[in-house]
């Protein structure tokens, strides 16, 4: 029996040693797969790491390139906002002296607009003023022409009438008005004033201005200290035989003295001092539209 028992123990032994190989070369070969499978995942990972590496060596070069990039981008903009800053400056700078030009055209223009007004005013002014000389003028001419229609029967020794600067000058010789040193009026004198009274009392609106005149022979009498009292008192003459005589208005007429200062002719030769000793009756429409013009009424 105990023999059989160890035939029994011997089998078993057997049985478990055969079992044992089976077991140990079952976990070999799994272990080796085990390892091939990892020795193949490690090599993959190892690939897998070199490729993540290359990669990443990939992407840290474009990294650095966007980042160069990036810089290049943003002194770019740096650049661009100062330019920036710098226009917008520069159009505000522009307004401002575009607002400074409009207001200086607008004052311009107001300046323009008020020396146009100004303009046209002193047009219109030197219009009606035209028109006033004209007006004086064409008068002038016309109370020529009707004093030499009233005194157109005396010789030119003895009067003459003339058209200077508006005025009517009306000169008459001495010979025709007075003997010499004397200042009443001779017979053809009063006949040749009596003539123009007629015409002026026609014309209201003439002013008369009586100048006498002398040579330059000086005179001292009981009447006369020089040539300006013989002047002024022969004019004086006349304007008294014009307003009592001929009822000319007083008020239209101004007598004055030139002594001898205003000659027409030289002093040298009896001729000359002949034509010197004169009176003039110097005759003026009425400056009345003229000076209201002027003054602006």
């Amino acid at each position: 029996m105990f023999v059989h028992f160890r035939k029994i123990a011997f089998l078993i032994a057997l049985l478990l040693s055969v079992s044992s190989c089976v077991v140990g070369k079952k976990k070999y070969d799994a272990e080796v797969a085990l390892k091939k499978t990892a020795q193949q995942q490690l090599d993959d990972a190892l690939k897998k790491i070199a490729a993540l590496q290359s990669d990443t060596s990939q992407l840290n070069n474009q990294l650095q390139y966007a980042r160069q990039e990036l810089k290049g981008l943003m002194d770019n903009y740096q650049q661009l906002e100062t330019k920036y800053k710098q226009a917008n400056e520069q159009l505000a700078n522009r307004q401002k002296t575009n607002d400074q030009l409009r207001t200086e055209l607008n004052r311009r223009e107001k300046e323009l607009q008020d020396k146009e007004a100004t303009l046209a005013e002193r047009e219109k002014l030197v219009q009606e003023l035209q028109d006033a000389i004209r007006k004086k003028e064409e008068a002038s001419k016309a109370l020529l022409d009707r004093i030499k229609g009233a005194l157109s029967g005396f010789n030119s020794d003895e009067l003459s009438i003339t058209l200077k600067d508006g005025l009517v000058y009306v000169s008459l010789s001495d010979k025709l008005l007075f003997k010499s040193g004397k200042t009443d009026v001779d017979a053809k004198g009063k006949q040749a004033l009596g003539q123009l009274a007629a015409e002026l009392n026609k014309n209201p609106d003439i002013q008369i201005t009586i100048e006498g005149h002398t040579d330059n022979v000086p005179i001292k009498t009981a009447v006369f200290n020089d040539n300006w009292d013989l002047s002024v008192m022969r004019a004086t003459s006349i304007v008294r035989l014009l307003t009592k005589e001929y009822d000319v208005d007083p008020r239209r007429l101004t007598p004055s003295g030139r002594s001898e200062y205003f000659p027409k002719a030289a002093n040298t030769t009896p001729e000359g001092k002949s034509q010197n000793r004169r009176t003039e009756i110097i005759l003026s429409p009425k400056l009345d539209e003229l000076y209201r013009i002027l003054e602006g009424k």
